[in-house]
């Protein structure tokens, strides 16, 4: 009784809002760290375990960014599993907690301590909202969404474990983080009474790793059919579905050149040849991938993809083009005869489905916001997780927002704060909102931040297939099934090691 009541005393209420009064001591600490982890509800069976809820060294105080200097008391730590983190706690605390999953993913081999600082003082928005605000650089760069999931929820908990169990507790994902905070939804939230409240889903990959790259698959073995030069006919040979073979010293430098040389993307069109204009054309025609984002797509298909199949499932193969027909270019039949074809290995595919796919088994709002025209993660992604949802008769617990912007990580201020606002007044009120009144309440956070309001409440997005070709299979949602998890969680080694 006395333990869990220290644990309510981190932070006390004066005046209508939370003050902080930090739990101090070791001894203090791993008591409540005993306690904290018998009350944690454990992750489904198969997930990435996600350790006790202590730190190597614990929090440290540390300078907050410039952004939020005078604004909040900011701390620098590394969790037990090696994942550095930042944590900002408002002077003035409203008693909730958001927890943030950063995107990418980054392609270091460990955990990179200044991510972390870096996504504090890009998501500021949420400290000036006055929600406490914990991010977690993940334990090692490159893929694994449930790795990521876990290292978020280990933050969670630490935090409990240092400053007492928030009012409320939202994990906020951004690009790909959208997808690990959907996954830590479905892990770590599905519970009853569990330790999420809501989420905030902005600009999400929420198609899932199976079918949310299978536009960079065609990207890949278009370019290759109309460029030649990925690899080059001098080069070694590997199949396209490794995106770069694994003893390249290719750069990305080295790979805008190609692009350069090939397309004359990068140069103003009057400067091109015509053989460089017809297979830019052709290219983006064929694969609707926006010509200012290119280049970061062709970079995700050829090093991010030889992070998945070289350093995450062993050489193996989770991707296909079999079935596809390619349209759009100046000659169909020859492209459609020339470009390389190939089917993904079973285990491949299982293995990145399980660790990154969503099953639509959801049970707390989520919110999520998406420009209309974003470049990296398109629209379409919320229409297949809108699908999924359907198919797993979740829908209820789904808002969806969407806004006139042509960007994919920078999206206003003052919708960000709209966002967490109207999640929070969900989950207070019960009250389900409609995009029409999260639209309007935008106005009052844009006297504060004026950066704008650009909702379309009107706005549906049009099914995945019609932006990204599907293949066999590819139409049912979601991707995988809560049944498919579960068969597949009892495979020994199942998933993406962490």
């Amino acid at each position: 009784m006395g333990m869990t009541r220290r644990i309510a005393s981190g932070f006390r209420r004066r005046s209508g809002r939370w003050r902080l009064r930090r739990l101090r001591g070791a001894a203090t600490v791993a008591g409540i760290a005993g306690l904290v982890a018998c009350a944690l509800p454990v992750p489904a069976s198969g997930s990435t375990s996600v350790s006790p809820a202590t730190a190597t060294s614990g929090p440290a105080s540390a300078a907050c960014p410039a952004n939020l200097a005078g604004k909040a008391t900011c701390y620098t730590g590394q969790d037990s599993n090696g994942a550095y983190y930042a944590i900002a706690v408002p002077e003035a605390w409203n008693g909730s907690l958001v927890v943030h999953a950063h995107g990418g993913p980054d392609l270091g081999a460990g955990s990179d301590p200044d991510r972390s600082v870096d996504d504090l003082s890009r998501w500021a928005v949420m400290v000036d909202e006055g929600y406490a605000w914990a991010g977690s650089s993940y334990r090692r760069g490159g893929y694994g969404t449930r790795m990521a999931a876990a290292d978020t929820e280990n933050l969670r908990r630490l935090f409990v474990t240092e400053f007492g169990k928030p009012r409320r507790t939202y994990v906020h994902g951004q690009s790909w983080g959208g997808n690990v905070a959907a996954k830590v939804v479905e892990t770590y939230g599905a519970a009853k009474h569990g330790p999420y409240d809501g989420a905030l889903l902005t600009s999400g990959v929420l198609a899932g790793g199976s079918r949310g790259y299978d536009y960079r698959v065609d990207l890949r073995v278009v370019y290759q059919y109309y460029c030649r030069n990925h690899p080059r006919p001098s080069e070694p040979q590997y199949p396209l579905w490794e995106g770069l073979r694994p003893d390249s010293t290719m750069t990305a430098a080295g790979l805008r050149a190609r692009l350069q040389e090939c397309t004359g993307y990068a140069s103003d069109p009057k400067e091109r040849t015509a053989a460089q204009q017809r297979n830019l054309d052709d290219i983006l025609a064929v694969t609707k991938i926006p010509e200012r984002t290119l280049e970061s797509h062709l970079r995700f298909a050829t090093f991010t993809f030889r992070d998945i199949v070289q350093s995450r499932l062993g050489g193996r193969n989770p991707f296909s083009n079999q079935g596809v027909r390619y349209s759009g270019s100046h000659d169909d039949r020859a492209l459609n005869a020339g470009v390389e074809r190939f089917s993904g290995d079973p285990s491949a595919v299982r293995d990145l489905s399980y660790d990154s796919d969503l099953t639509g088994k959801v049970t707390i709002p989520v919110l999520t916001m998406h420009a209309i025209d974003d470049p990296t993660a398109f629209v379409e992604h919320e229409a297949a997780y809108r699908a999924g949802l359907q198919g797993a008769h979740r829908e209820r617990h789904l808002v969806q927002t969407f806004t006139r912007e042509s960007e994919h990580s920078e999206l206003s201020n003052s919708e960000y704060a709209n966002s967490i606002s109207a999640l929070d007044s969900w989950v207070r009120t019960g009250k389900r909102p409609a995009p029409s009144s999260i639209a309007a309440s935008c106005t009052a956070f844009d006297r504060r931040y004026g950066t704008g309001c650009f909702y379309d409440p009107a706005f549906s997005p049009s099914s995945y297939a019609s932006r990204v070709n599907p293949r066999p299979g590819g139409l049912r949602w979601p991707a995988m099934t809560a049944a498919q998890e579960r068969s597949w969680s009892r495979i020994d080694g199942v998933g993406i090691a962490p």
